[in-house]
């Protein structure tokens, strides 16, 4: 079997190229933490929209909570903007089961109710067990359930991804 092998940056080109018809004129950024949240930051910047990106935290409304507890290094979920009626692109680094996303919905309505919700991912490897469905996919590969995929960032804030 061929090693995988993904440019992140290309594909954030990509995304680049796809969120701002999902953002319409006046959708709001939120990254889920922390690859999408790295994702988020940068598209704000990049396309230099006014004010901060959001982040959001899965951590609280995850089913596998019990088993995991709050991770040390979650960040936690900051969103400079009242939800309320707010036209969401919600940014994540690679969409798999579907269960991040549905903790991040509940987490996200904890705070306000959004006009609308779409999902941008950079990658979407399949394998889903709810049923969630990117608005937005740079990349759809398969990978078998046996290895992760996980969005990288260095010191100068480009990205790879690290295929385990």
């Amino acid at each position: 079997m061929s090693e995988l092998r993904l440019d992140a940056e290309a594909l954030y080109r990509e995304l680049l190229r796809g969120v701002p018809a999902l953002r319409g004129a006046d959708g709001r950024l939120v990254g889920i933490t922390s690859g999408g949240a790295w994702l988020a930051q940068r598209l704000q910047q990049d396309l230099q929209l006014p004010g901060e990106a959001g982040t959001i935290s899965s951590s609280m409304h995850r089913d596998d909570f019990a088993q995991r507890g709050l991770s040390a290094s979650s960040a936690q979920t900051q969103l400079p903007f009242d939800v309320n009626d707010a036209h969401i692109v919600l940014l994540d680094d690679v969409l798999y089961t579907g269960r991040t996303i549905r903790a991040v919905l509940n987490e996200l309505f904890d705070y306000g109710r959004p006009a609308s919700v779409k999902l941008a991912v950079l990658v979407d490897r399949g394998g889903r067990e709810l049923p969630v469905q990117a608005d937005y996919a740079a990349a759809r590969v398969s990978l078998p359930d046996t290895q992760s995929l996980e969005l990288a960032r260095d010191a100068q804030g480009r990205f790879s991804f690290k295929v385990a």
